[in-house]
């Protein structure tokens, strides 16, 4: 274990080029409150400076119930609209930032903890995980870029559902959704996803960059700016030094080869 700290919210540790950070508040179901924001944050901060990949995962019975309640309800207007632009600003860090993430879902992944998840790149949930937008019944609205990203990842429709009714997904309807990328059984999603952040750590930096980069940007594009943009991209990329050598390992044999799921 390297470099391994811990803030009053948030545990930060290094295993190798992976960095693991741990939302620390169980026993508010570790609900986010500014300082919370802050102290992930600072963690992403070091994440990038130090790691190539990262996982975020929750400790305790949940991965994140939301927003802290009883600090948003003080707040008058504006001091709710800096809180949540700085959400923005934080969860952005993640998205946007120069490595990939990878959370680990467990227990309720509810309000602003599902905006936080749906701010890393590939998610993985244990069975034990469920999902569920409950600002309509709170009189208020989502503020940590759910709008945006969990609109993208389910579409307005489900999300409206989500909103209005107070549905609560399964781990399984989450998959079939789009919501997660994996389902684990109980008690493993943190196994995974410290095995897919391992894997992400051993691509190109550049590649990496580009994916989590361009990809959702390109989305926002009309097609052939899109295909235009990703020209550049792929040209950039497939003449750097590490493109030159991995692919001359693949054509060498000196890479291994792609499987079928299953085979041997």
């Amino acid at each position: 274990m390297a470099g391994a700290s811990s803030a009053e919210f948030v545990t930060y540790e290094r295993k190798g080029d992976v960095a693991l950070v741990g939302l620390n508040r169980p026993q508010k179901r570790n609900a986010i409150s500014d300082r919370f924001v802050e102290e992930i944050g600072l963690a992403v901060a070091k994440a990038q400076s130090e790691a190539k990949a990262a996982v975020l995962f929750g400790h305790g019975d949940h991965f994140c119930a939301g927003l802290d309640l009883a600090e948003h309800v003080k707040k008058s207007p504006i001091e709710g609209v800096h809180g949540s632009r700085r959400w923005h600003g934080v969860f952005s860090g993640i998205e946007h930032g120069t490595i990939p993430w990878i959370s680990a879902l467990h227990g309720a992944v509810v309000g602003g903890g599902f905006e936080l998840a749906a701010s890393t790149h590939i998610r993985v949930a244990d069975e034990t995980a469920f999902f569920a937008l409950p600002e309509g019944q709170r009189g208020i609205f989502v503020g940590g870029g759910g709008s945006v990203r969990i609109a993208r990842l389910v579409g307005v429709a489900r999300m409206t559902d989500l909103m209005l009714t107070g549905r609560v997904a399964s781990a399984e309807e989450a998959e079939r959704w789009n919501i997660v990328q994996y389902v684990a059984p109980k008690g493993t999603a943190l196994d995974k996803a410290m095995a897919l952040a391992q894997t992400a750590a051993g691509n190109a930096e550049i590649s990496n960059y580009a994916i989590i980069n361009a990809l959702p940007r390109i989305q926002d594009m009309a097609k052939e700016d899109g295909l235009f943009v990703e020209s550049f991209i792929a040209s950039f990329t497939a003449t750097s030094p590490e493109a030159e050598e991995r692919l001359n390992a693949f054509l060498e044999k000196r890479a291994p080869r792609l499987k079928a799921p299953g085979s041997a």
